[in-house]
């Protein structure tokens, strides 16, 4: 079908409306609580016989994040290993959009892969960020790590403007434009982070916006050269804060959070009102969480605002601080950082952090903090700790007074929300990088051993299920609109209670 054909029957259809079932941006809307209020999701499955199966799409041979879900869309990342497109060859970061209701593909974001040095962009990862979906449009930080806005409906109604050129991002620099078709992304606008800052992204990009009316705030991925022991751009900034409307940089942080990273930037920020004040809470890729007021108004054209905390919280103040870099590999003692989010539920912010999976000591804490209070709060502010005896990646889920969080050896951990005390523990059979989700009275979660497991929520550890997925799961698990998404290394999953 011609092209121009396509579109003009595309025109004919209406967009579907945001609803609130919707899940447009990794974990709760602003919180980044792992929590859902969905209801009458199913607790078992089965992929052979299709039971509680709504529908399966095939992805790339490699997906490391968490699909969103928002105006009849699903999004999720993925490589370019099973090719949608046959005019894309090789290694790809790609962004897929299907149909919420019937897993139909929609169209894909194609992004070349950075080539220079494999730290920049590590091969055949594809792209690693989540998307945000807001109304009508998508934001996704590409494996180049650049911002890119979107459209929801991609080129099937025609290209929206003002950006035109996506024959020509879509390529690599050394080929030819290509030709856009209606399967492909329709850009409204890029803002290309890495070169606009001059700074030195790591392995890959991996940041979820978070949107707050007319702003973004991401995460940069600035972190270590491929020795893993220097930092090449001390002074760039660890978090920004974008116009959504046309993807003007508007402020960066000012806290020179840059010179301390022991890996990378990985963690994004999340959203609280404490006493009528809109802060925005960000864990540095130095193992420091900061709280910055969110904007109201943008500054005038051409200025950038310079952010100062309101209050900073060591996640871990008895880590090296000088020559942070030399203890690089030492499994007992290094500096800390985080990749799970921070987030604010009940008036508190929880957090977890420690050392680097990769190149630091494994030891990791959750951490409740009240964040009322101003300046270093590193010791006013920490309310109880959870210590963990390994590395964790996780954001915590919290529901009916209890956190639930994950670690790399294989646990899932249960504790009390407002003590820390522990409440039960669950050993699976393969490590954890995903996040639990908790919605329905249910956990749910899968291990890169390929296990999918769902509990009972609650005081009482209570086994549903354990399902063998036959390949790994390294994003976490989402709920929207009475649909449980599984992702694994190769397929998007819908799980909807059957007859539903």
């Amino acid at each position: 079908m011609k092209f121009a054909a396509f579109c003009c029957l595309a025109l004919l259809a209406t967009s579907v409306a945001v609803r609130a079932g919707d899940r447009p941006q990794f974990g709760q809307q602003f919180t980044r609580n792992m929590a859902s209020d969905e209801k009458n999701l199913p607790d078992s499955f089965d992929l052979a016989s299709g039971k509680n199966v709504a529908w399966v799409a095939k992805l790339g041979t490699q997906s490391w994040s968490t699909p969103t879900i928002g105006s009849g869309r699903v999004l999720v990342t993925t490589n370019n290993a099973n090719p949608r497109d046959p005019r894309h060859k090789g290694d790809r970061g790609v962004l897929m959009a299907f149909d919420e209701k019937s897993g139909q593909f929609q169209w894909q974001l194609i992004v070349p892969k950075l080539e220079e040095d494999d730290f920049f962009d590590w091969p055949n990862v594809g792209m690693c960020s989540p998307a945000t979906i807001d109304g009508q449009r998508a934001y996704v930080v590409t494996n180049r790590g650049e911002v890119v806005c979107m459209t929801l409906d991609g080129l099937a109604k025609g290209n929206t403007g003002p950006f035109k050129d996506e024959g020509r991002h879509m390529a690599r620099p050394v080929d030819p434009a290509m030709e856009p078709g209606p399967l492909d992304a329709d850009i409204v606008w890029i803002y290309d982070v890495r070169n606009e800052l001059k700074l030195h992204q790591h392995d890959s990009a991996h940041a979820s916006p978070l949107i707050d009316g007319d702003f973004i705030y991401v995460n940069t991925s600035n972190g270590v050269d491929r020795t893993h022991r220097a930092l090449p751009t001390p002074d760039a900034p660890g978090l920004i804060v974008l116009d959504k409307r046309t993807g003007r940089l508007i402020a960066k942080e000012d806290e020179a959070i840059g010179r301390d990273v022991i890996h990378c930037t990985w963690s994004s920020p999340s959203l609280g009102e404490v006493n009528g004040r809109r802060l925005i809470f960000f864990i540095g890729g130095n193992g420091v969480c900061y709280a910055f007021d969110a904007f109201k108004e943008a500054p005038p054209a051409g200025e950038v605002k310079l952010m100062k905390a309101v209050w900073k919280f060591d996640c871990d103040p008895t880590a090296p601080k000088e020559k942070i870099h030399t203890y690089v590999g030492n499994r007992k003692e290094s500096a800390s950082n985080a990749y799970g989010m921070p987030m604010f539920v009940d008036g508190r912010v929880y957090l977890i952090a420690g050392g680097d999976v990769f190149w630091g000591k494994r030891q990791s804490w959750m951490k409740c903090v009240d964040p009322t209070k101003t300046g270093d709060i590193t010791q006013s502010g920490l309310v109880w700790q959870y210590e963990i005896p390994t590395h964790s990646l996780c954001t915590p889920a919290i529901a009916d007074g209890l956190a639930y969080m994950t670690d790399c050896a294989k646990m899932l951990h249960c504790v009390d929300a407002a003590t820390g005390k522990i409440v039960w523990t669950h050993k699976t059979n393969g490590e954890i990088w995903a996040c639990p989700l908790v919605a329905d009275g249910k956990v749910y979660i899968g291990t890169r051993k390929g296990d999918f497991w769902i509990l009972s929520a609650g005081r009482e550890k209570k086994v549903l299920s354990q399902i063998d997925m036959g390949e790994p799961m390294n994003g976490s698990v989402t709920a929207a609109n009475g649909t449980v998404y599984v992702t694994t290394m190769s397929r998007l999953i819908a799980l909807r209670i059957s007859g539903r």
